[in-house]
């Protein structure tokens, strides 16, 4: 783990935020609750039986984990049913519906915790489908008021310092909007800025990213014009905000580039904040500079929900996902 990443895991420590992890299958799952309970990170809660996880883990990790037993029928469970059965019944949801769910879907016992604040937050992803963590999150945590859309962002540390703000990046969207209008993107931005500043303690400057920068009044491709409505939006909805676009990717954080391409502009050649056209763009971006240039990626971390839920990579290491419980912690705050 690195200095920068280090730092964000001794922010959260001590928080005594409630963070459940759904796959006590997998072993790096188990691995990183192990890590974060020994070293205080957090209140861990596992959904499963400790008779079959306890001996899993050391006496000092035991006192800060709290096992769950979904499949238990209890009070708590019919409550969670109920629940579930309330808001989606206009949905086509029957109680008998509800009651199977509760007791079979653990990640939609675990939105349902969260919805009734016995947990402050939830981390899945490692052997799930991005689309089956996101789906009982909309359901049932749902999203800010004002906010239209879910989306996420990568935290990624680069090597090399000269870029973001010390090495210190975040990409977004990568994982979860596909095709965003102009209004989606400005949205996009203004979370992301937010994620930067309360999360990794940035400045944010944020650049819109294409395939051109400054290309000007001439430019008639709708992929281009949409990133520079959203440049305008923003400058009305967020006039406080440092961003600039069109940019291309180098003139954004190379500033001999950005005093070529985008003379004047203060985001040029040092923007921290990166925010891609569309999902093709953001996921293979982030993925190409992960794997070839030996950047550390974290995410994608889900943002513009009522409660955090983060979904994690199936790829993701276990200190990945100890890092993913630490920023969890940090938005439950």
């Amino acid at each position: 783990m690195s200095n920068v990443f280090d730092k964000l895991i001794e922010k959260a420590k001590h928080t005594e935020k409630r963070i459940v992890l759904t796959e006590t299958e997998d072993e790096r799952v188990l691995t990183a609750a192990e890590k974060a309970a020994a070293m205080d990170l957090c209140k861990v809660v596992l959904l499963g039986r400790e008779a079959e996880l306890a001996s899993k883990f050391s006496k000092e990790a035991l006192k800060n984990i709290v096992f769950v037993d979904t499949t238990e029928e209890n009070d708590k469970q019919k409550e969670y049913a109920n629940l579930l059965f309330e808001l989606r019944k206009a949905k086509g949801m029957t109680e008998e519906k509800a009651n199977e769910q509760v007791k079979k879907d653990k990640l939609v016992y675990a939105m349902l915790m969260l919805k009734s604040e016995d947990a402050d937050g939830v981390v899945s992803g490692a052997i799930t489908h991005t689309a089956d963590v996101l789906r009982p999150a909309f359901q049932i945590v749902k999203m800010k008021p004002g906010v239209s859309k879910v989306s996420s962002v990568f935290i990624m540390e680069s090597p090399n310092e000269n870029y973001g703000e010390n090495g210190f990046m975040i990409f977004a969207d990568c994982g979860v909007n596909p095709n965003p209008t102009d209004e989606d993107l400005a949205e996009i931005a203004v979370l992301s800025s937010e994620t930067a500043k309360t999360i990794c303690g940035m400045n944010p400057k944020v650049a819109m990213l294409t395939y051109s920068t400054k290309s000007g009044d001439e430019m008639t491709d709708e992929n281009v014009c949409k990133v520079k409505r959203a440049v305008e939006i923003l400058k009305t909805k967020a006039p406080e905000l440092k961003v600039d676009g069109e940019l291309q990717a180098d003139a954004a954080i190379v500033p001999s580039v950005a005093k070529l391409k985008a003379p004047g502009s203060e985001v040029a050649g040092h923007a921290n904040t990166l925010i891609f056209p569309d999902l093709n763009a953001g996921n293979i971006g982030y993925k190409l500079v992960q794997r070839l240039a030996g950047v550390q990626a974290v995410g994608p971390i889900l943002q513009g929900l009522n409660k955090p839920v983060n979904d994690l990579s199936r790829g993701t290491s276990a200190d990945e996902i100890v890092l993913c419980m630490a920023i969890t912690a940090l938005q439950a705050q």
